[in-house]
């Protein structure tokens, strides 16, 4: 029959087995949250520009045709993502409704214009590139003005680099407690088995005969841990998608791929070298130092 220390101590085992890998499982998967972030903090920012708009309003009784040329114009230019023709008229109604009243009873006129809203491509949403798309229109004797907001892009632009540089400084730091805890975890893990360490040096085994099993046992729960921290982030991943598709987090599968790939590889990188470190430590122990 098995004793009731034999059970405990069973018990005891399935504990530091199960808080090893929960520890590996917190630590990867937040590490693999902050991978997937910086991997898309460049298709998230550049998402942010591209919904601010320019612009472009156009002359009264401006004939269809310069409208239409214009708009081909538009098709064909590096700077413009996407652009969305807007008439007078559907700018007046737009305009009562968001006011609650016809305006164009009172004046007896719509006073509004033709225009393009132009939305930009990232990498031009600066206000240097903006002047200079914005000297390039005024070029056209039918554009009455041009309007877009200076300061949103100015701050858009100051608050991504400011965002970039904390996420670098976070990175390092997360990659540094990542190791630092696993290696905690499987330190204590080794050190409940430093006289078993010790007994079988002392009746010849070797140095590498005695790790080989405690790797092994680490790699294992280093695995399970990297599994179900990638199984955790894919579900954080289908969550995003599903809920905001206009990210399209998943647009770039091949660098999602490797940053879930690379939490398995970390995990058991970690727990590879922390084990062998840790069990090297205590071969190198006399007997009395292991009290």
């Amino acid at each position: 029959m098995i004793s009731k220390f034999d059970r405990f101590q069973k018990r005891r085992l399935i504990s530091s087995y199960f808080s090893v890998v929960l520890s590996i499982f917190l630590v990867l998967f937040l590490l693999g949250l902050l991978g997937l972030f910086v991997i898309n903090s460049k298709r998230l920012s550049d998402n942010f520009k591209e919904e601010i708009a320019m612009t472009v309003f156009f002359k009264h009784q401006t004939p269809d045709s310069t409208l239409t040329a214009f708009g081909r114009e538009m098709k064909t230019a590096r700077f413009a993502k996407r652009f969305d023709f807007v008439s007078a008229e559907d700018a007046a109604a737009k305009h009562s409704k968001d006011i609650g009243e016809d305006f164009m009873e009172f004046l007896g006129m719509n006073p509004l214009q033709d225009s393009y809203d132009i939305y930009l491509k990232a990498n031009y949403v600066d206000n240097d590139s903006i002047a200079k798309i914005e000297q390039r229109i005024r070029v056209n004797e039918a554009v009455s003005d041009i309007s877009y907001d200076k300061q949103l892009v100015t701050k858009v632009n100051e608050k991504i680099e400011t965002i970039s540089m904390y996420t670098l400084i976070i990175s390092g730091f997360l990659a540094l407690v990542a190791v630092l805890l696993i290696n905690s975890s499987m330190k204590l893990s080794i050190h409940s088995n430093r006289f078993i360490i010790k007994t079988m040096q002392m009746v010849g085994a070797t140095k590498s005969f005695i790790r080989k099993p405690f790797i092994w046992r680490s790699i294992r729960l280093g695995v399970i841990g990297a599994v179900l921290a990638v199984l955790a982030l894919m579900g954080v991943l289908l969550y995003v998608q599903n809920n905001f598709p206009e990210l399209d987090i998943l647009h770039d599968q091949l660098l999602t791929g490797a940053v879930l790939l690379g939490v398995i590889v970390v995990g058991i990188l970690i727990t590879w070298l922390s084990t062998f470190i840790a069990t090297q430590r205590f071969l190198n122990l006399r007997t009395d130092d292991l009290y």
